[in-house]
């Protein structure tokens, strides 16, 4: 699991800009190349799903939004109740909202994504 994990971290780093954008039909959303292969190596659909449905809802007011992703440490899980976190702020820190996650089998202990007009895309996509 860990070289997994390696891996998919080395690779997303190879992902600047974006020729080619793909579609998420059920939210009109679309996304990069990177967020591809992110669906695709970490089998994390659901991801997509999750952010599209929270950044097309009325709860977002802002086109720019960064999405932090983080798994919590196993003495947070127990304090806490959930295994992880994704967090959805407008870019200047101004959480407006937050999903916690009773169980996750995303490789990645965290990973920040941005969502701007309509599109999901890595920082380095951006």
């Amino acid at each position: 699991m860990e070289n997994k994990v390696n891996k998919i971290k080395e690779d997303l780093q190879q992902f600047i800009g974006s020729q080619t954008f793909y579609s998420l039909s059920l939210f009109s959303t679309k996304f990069t190349e990177g967020i591809k292969y992110l669906i695709e190596e970490a089998q994390c659909l659901w991801l997509v799903l999750d952010v599209s449905a929270i950044c097309k809802s009325p709860v977002n007011q802002s086109y720019f939004v960064v999405i932090d992703f983080k798994k919590l440490s196993e003495k947070e899980q127990k304090e806490k109740g959930y295994a992880a976190l994704m967090t959805y702020d407008d870019g200047n820190g101004n959480v407006f909202y937050k999903a916690h996650y009773p169980f996750t089998d995303f490789p990645l202990d965290e990973i920040k994504l941005y969502f701007v007009h309509d599109t999901l895309m890595l920082p380095s996509e951006y």
